[in-house]
């Protein structure tokens, strides 16, 4: 009986290991994610993926790059190179290698395979399971292709300009460097140009007020796997003389701006400034601090431009308005008989009846209504392809985030909010977040010799 029942206990435990064995031969293997590439691979590029080993230990990680009968290794655990291996939990792992074209000569232009394979324990080690990923892209190694199609490109200091060109593959993010600065361009269709190809772009571009009058300008194009292109195009750059001014700050003045400021301005937290401050010293932080902040909020906002042009005709300025202060003033503060404080006036500050009605400058779609900082009560219009309009101090809101305007929608009424001595408006031009003057877009003979005339002559 006895014998028995140790034959029956070890049949069963033989039985149990063949399962366990039988089991583990059909075990999954890791969880494989491929990141990157993601469509195409070019001259450069970056080869990321993520494996997940589950319970078990992660024995091999192979990653190959396929063409036909072609096999070109990226990478291996066994001998990982350039690669970085990060560990992001017990279980994953992420595998980031920068590429070259030197790591895959062999390869040729058109589909290519991207593969990885990874192997992990099972079974206490007895046993392993292997997966396999795959991704297909596309090996793309000849840059973009630029040309330009349109003339006379002229550049006020502190001022835009427009330019038309055409870039192949017309995937290729393009458009106008200035400097290290980038101005992208759009499809030709979207500023209005009937019937244009889809490589037909228009950008514009702007020489901002502190640059220097030689920064170099070029268009540049980058496609989707990392090739990239740049050429010169003719252009010839104005010099304009800014105004300096000096401005007294007297203690009734800070008195009026700094307190409500400092009350409704959830930025001004981010200022460094004593908790005893003063109200010069919190002047002196709004003034210099938070306009910064509040110039980087407006670069944030300029990702929310229309992909299509909004507007038509000429902006328009304020209505009976005097100037009383013009774009790019170089302003010294002075308090108590010594300068305090710098700081550059990047918009038209126009005057005419105390709580006169603002309207917009031109169509467009309302992307901020609300107070913001330095600006008081604020609406910023946008009007397409990175184009936008700033209206500030107002002493009330008519409009609200996403209302469609035209050049006679009231969107306020002027006022002292902010940082404003008395009532007016100031009223500032953005490209892409960054001031340009606005003098340019309310001439109509600018807006039909710089913008018009161009998209004009490629019909």
């Amino acid at each position: 009986m006895l014998r028995l029942l140790s034959t029956l206990v070890l049949l069963a435990g033989l039985a149990l290991g063949v399962g366990l064995w039988v089991g583990a031969g059909r075990a999954e293997g890791p969880t494989v994610e491929i990141h990157q590439p993601t469509r195409f691979i070019g001259q450069i590029g970056q080869f990321e993926a993520s494996v997940d080993t589950g319970n078990g230990e992660l024995l091999a990680l192979t990653a190959h790059l396929t063409q036909g009968e072609l096999s070109i290794p990226l990478f291996s655990l066994a001998t990982p190179e350039q690669a970085t291996v990060n560990q992001e939990s017990e279980s994953r792992f992420r595998v980031t290698r920068a590429l070259t074209r030197e790591d895959y000569l062999e390869l040729s232009q058109g589909p290519a395979t991207v593969v990885v394979e990874a192997t992990r324990a099972v079974l206490f080690g007895l046993r392993q399971a292997t997966s396999t990923a795959q991704h297909d892209i596309v090996a793309r190694f000849e840059p973009p292709r630029l040309s330009v199609v349109s003339s006379l490109h002229y550049v006020n200091l502190g001022g835009a300009e427009v330019i038309v060109y055409r870039v192949t593959p017309p995937d290729a993010e393009s458009g106008v460097r200035v400097a290290d600065l980038r101005f992208p361009g759009y499809p030709a269709s979207a500023a209005g140009v009937e019937g244009a190809d889809e490589s037909l772009r228009v950008s514009t571009f702007a020489l901002l007020h502190d640059q220097e009058l030689n920064s170099p300008m070029r268009l540049y194009a980058r496609d989707e796997a990392g090739n990239e292109a740049e050429i010169d195009f003719d252009h010839r750059v104005f010099p304009r003389r800014f105004r300096r001014s000096r401005i007294p700050l007297s203690d009734r003045f800070l008195s009026q701006v700094v307190p409500e400021i400092v009350e409704r301005s959830e930025e001004l937290r981010r200022v460094a400034m004593p908790p005893d401050a003063g109200l010069l010293e919190q002047y002196l932080a709004i003034n210099g601090g938070l306009r910064q902040l509040n110039r980087d909020r407006l670069l944030g906002l300029a990702a929310e431009t229309a992909e299509t042009k909004l507007w038509s005709e000429p902006f328009r300025q304020l209505g009976n308005s005097q100037v009383e202060s013009g774009f790019a003033d170089y302003r010294t503060y002075v308090y108590d008989g010594r300068d305090v404080d710098q700081q550059v006036h990047l918009g038209f500050d126009l005057a005419a009846t105390a709580n006169v009605p603002i309207a917009s400058a031109n169509a467009g779609r309302v992307i901020f209504a609300d107070y913001f900082g330095i600006y008081g009560n604020c609406v910023i219009v946008d009007h397409g392809l990175g184009l936008q309009s700033l209206y500030a101090h107002l002493s009330s809101l008519d409009v609200q985030v996403g209302d469609a305007v035209t050049a006679e929608t009231v969107l306020g009424r002027s006022g002292t909010t902010g940082l404003a001595g008395g009532d007016h408006l100031h009223f500032a031009m953005l490209l892409h977040g960054r001031p340009v003057t606005p003098m340019e877009w309310w001439d109509p003979n600018w807006i039909e010799d710089r913008i018009n005339r161009k998209l004009r002559a490629v019909n």
